[in-house]
Protein backbone atom coordinates (compact mmCIF):
# COMPACT_ATOMS: atom_id res chain seq x y z
CA UNK A 1 0.00 0.00 0.00
CA UNK A 2 1.45 3.36 -1.01
CA UNK A 3 1.71 6.14 1.54
CA UNK A 4 1.83 9.81 0.76
CA UNK A 5 3.76 12.13 3.03
CA UNK A 6 2.38 15.54 3.84
CA UNK A 7 5.00 18.20 3.22
CA UNK A 8 5.92 20.60 5.99
CA UNK A 9 6.00 23.37 3.41
CA UNK A 10 9.00 25.12 1.91
CA UNK A 11 9.83 28.07 4.13
CA UNK A 12 9.65 31.24 2.02
CA UNK A 13 9.05 34.94 2.51
CA UNK A 14 6.21 36.56 0.60
CA UNK A 15 8.77 38.50 -1.48
CA UNK A 16 10.35 35.21 -2.60
CA UNK A 17 7.06 33.58 -3.53
CA UNK A 18 6.92 34.52 -7.20
CA UNK A 19 7.09 32.74 -10.57
CA UNK A 20 10.92 32.99 -10.65
CA UNK A 21 11.14 30.59 -7.68
CA UNK A 22 11.96 27.10 -9.06
CA UNK A 23 9.37 25.45 -6.81
CA UNK A 24 6.61 27.94 -7.76
CA UNK A 25 4.19 25.49 -9.34
CA UNK A 26 0.70 24.14 -8.91
CA UNK A 27 0.38 22.01 -5.78
CA UNK A 28 3.76 22.99 -4.28
CA UNK A 29 3.69 23.21 -0.50
CA UNK A 30 4.81 26.44 1.21
CA UNK A 31 5.01 27.97 4.69
CA UNK A 32 4.48 31.75 4.67
CA UNK A 33 4.17 34.47 7.28
CA UNK A 34 2.55 37.88 6.97
CA UNK A 35 0.24 40.47 8.44
CA UNK A 36 -3.46 39.99 7.75
CA UNK A 37 -4.57 42.93 5.62
CA UNK A 38 -7.99 41.74 4.45
CA UNK A 39 -10.38 38.92 5.23
CA UNK A 40 -13.63 38.04 3.45
CA UNK A 41 -15.83 35.97 5.76
CA UNK A 42 -18.12 34.84 2.91
CA UNK A 43 -15.35 33.42 0.70
CA UNK A 44 -12.94 32.63 3.59
CA UNK A 45 -10.18 34.34 1.59
CA UNK A 46 -7.51 36.28 3.42
CA UNK A 47 -4.80 38.59 2.11
CA UNK A 48 -1.50 38.68 3.97
CA UNK A 49 1.30 41.18 3.34
CA UNK A 50 4.97 41.49 4.17
CA UNK A 51 7.54 43.89 2.77
CA UNK A 52 5.29 45.10 -0.04
CA UNK A 53 4.40 41.58 -1.22
CA UNK A 54 0.85 40.21 -0.99
CA UNK A 55 -0.61 36.72 -1.06
CA UNK A 56 -4.20 35.49 -1.14
CA UNK A 57 -4.84 32.63 1.28
CA UNK A 58 -7.86 30.32 1.11
CA UNK A 59 -8.74 29.57 4.75
CA UNK A 60 -11.94 27.57 4.22
CA UNK A 61 -10.52 24.43 5.91
CA UNK A 62 -9.25 26.25 9.00
CA UNK A 63 -10.95 26.93 12.29
CA UNK A 64 -9.02 30.07 13.10
CA UNK A 65 -10.26 33.37 14.45
CA UNK A 66 -8.63 35.88 12.08
CA UNK A 67 -8.07 39.51 13.10
CA UNK A 68 -6.97 42.18 10.67
CA UNK A 69 -3.56 43.59 11.63
CA UNK A 70 -2.39 40.39 13.33
CA UNK A 71 0.49 38.28 12.05
CA UNK A 72 -0.24 34.76 10.81
CA UNK A 73 1.74 31.82 9.51
CA UNK A 74 0.11 29.46 7.02
CA UNK A 75 1.15 26.13 5.54
CA UNK A 76 -0.60 24.96 2.42
CA UNK A 77 -0.51 24.17 -1.25
CA UNK A 78 -0.18 26.69 -4.04
CA UNK A 79 -2.98 27.07 -6.55
CA UNK A 80 -2.27 29.19 -9.62
CA UNK A 81 -5.24 30.87 -11.23
CA UNK A 82 -5.46 31.29 -15.05
CA UNK A 83 -4.46 34.95 -14.63
CA UNK A 84 -1.23 33.78 -12.87
CA UNK A 85 -2.48 34.92 -9.48
CA UNK A 86 -1.27 32.61 -6.71
CA UNK A 87 -3.56 31.45 -3.91
CA UNK A 88 -2.32 29.39 -1.00
CA UNK A 89 -4.90 26.76 -0.01
CA UNK A 90 -4.07 26.68 3.70
CA UNK A 91 -4.28 23.45 5.69
CA UNK A 92 -2.59 24.89 8.79
CA UNK A 93 -2.76 28.40 10.18
CA UNK A 94 -1.66 30.01 13.40
CA UNK A 95 -1.47 33.43 14.94
CA UNK A 96 2.13 34.51 15.52
CA UNK A 97 1.57 37.96 17.02
CA UNK A 98 4.68 38.89 18.97
CA UNK A 99 6.97 37.41 16.32
CA UNK A 100 9.67 39.88 15.35
CA UNK A 101 9.35 39.67 11.54
CA UNK A 102 12.72 41.32 10.90
CA UNK A 103 14.50 38.89 13.23
CA UNK A 104 12.55 36.00 11.69
CA UNK A 105 13.71 37.01 8.18
CA UNK A 106 17.33 37.38 9.37
CA UNK A 107 17.15 33.92 10.92
CA UNK A 108 15.75 32.50 7.69
CA UNK A 109 18.71 33.97 5.77
CA UNK A 110 21.18 32.46 8.27
CA UNK A 111 19.44 29.08 8.04
CA UNK A 112 19.76 29.10 4.25
CA UNK A 113 23.40 30.15 4.46
CA UNK A 114 24.09 27.26 6.85
CA UNK A 115 22.25 24.78 4.62
CA UNK A 116 24.20 25.97 1.56
CA UNK A 117 27.49 25.58 3.45
CA UNK A 118 26.53 22.05 4.54
CA UNK A 119 25.54 21.13 1.00
CA UNK A 120 28.82 22.48 -0.40
CA UNK A 121 30.84 20.69 2.29
CA UNK A 122 29.17 17.36 1.53
CA UNK A 123 29.91 17.65 -2.20
CA UNK A 124 33.55 18.66 -1.71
Amino acid sequence: MATSAISSGELVTLQELNPSLPSFKEGASFRVTGKLEEYNVVTAEAVIVDGGARLNVDTQHLTLNLRRGSIYQFIGELHIEPNDQAILKARVGRNVDGLDINLYNQTLKLLRQFQDEQMNASTA
